[in-house]
């Protein structure tokens, strides 16, 4: 997804760019005459929505045996596995999501229904990290 959005993000600010340089002509009656500083807001306008763009292929997770870091289109988490009651993967739902022990619930985002196989892999993989945490095996 990453790839996709970069790709389509320098898709966009480029087609901007040669739309904003396009826009110079001849003045005339009925013509738009752009100047200067709009082609210049036309490349800012094209940044902007590029950087949108990859806004969307931003959502990670990160887990390990001690904690899991999130980090969604806005905003992120790095939540310890005693705060974490349960691994959703709710029918229906867009993503996975964390329920707390506080009873909040956290989107994870990085795992999305629309990955099919992939998203039920990584979710069986956080619950056996949760489930290691929560009863951690006793030294022999």
């Amino acid at each position: 997804m990453r790839v996709v959005a970069w790709v389509a993000a320098a898709a966009v600010v480029a087609l901007f760019a040669v739309v904003a340089t396009a826009l110079r002509g001849p003045t005339g009656a009925g013509t738009a005459v752009f100047q200067p500083g709009d082609q210049a807001a036309m490349i800012g306008l094209g940044i902007l929505i590029g950087a949108g763009i990859l806004m969307i292929g931003r959502p990670l997770v990160v887990a390990d045996a001690q904690r899991i870091r999130i980090r969604n289109v806005i905003g992120g988490y790095d939540l310890p596995w005693q705060v974490v009651r349960a691994v959703k993967f709710q029918r229906g739902a867009a993503w996975a999501s964390l329920e707390l022990v506080n009873d909040d619930v956290v989107a994870v985002m990085a795992i999305q229904r629309v990955d099919g196989e992939h998203a039920l892999t990584a979710v069986r993989a956080l619950r056996a990290l949760l489930a290691e945490s929560v009863s951690p095996t006793s030294p022999s």
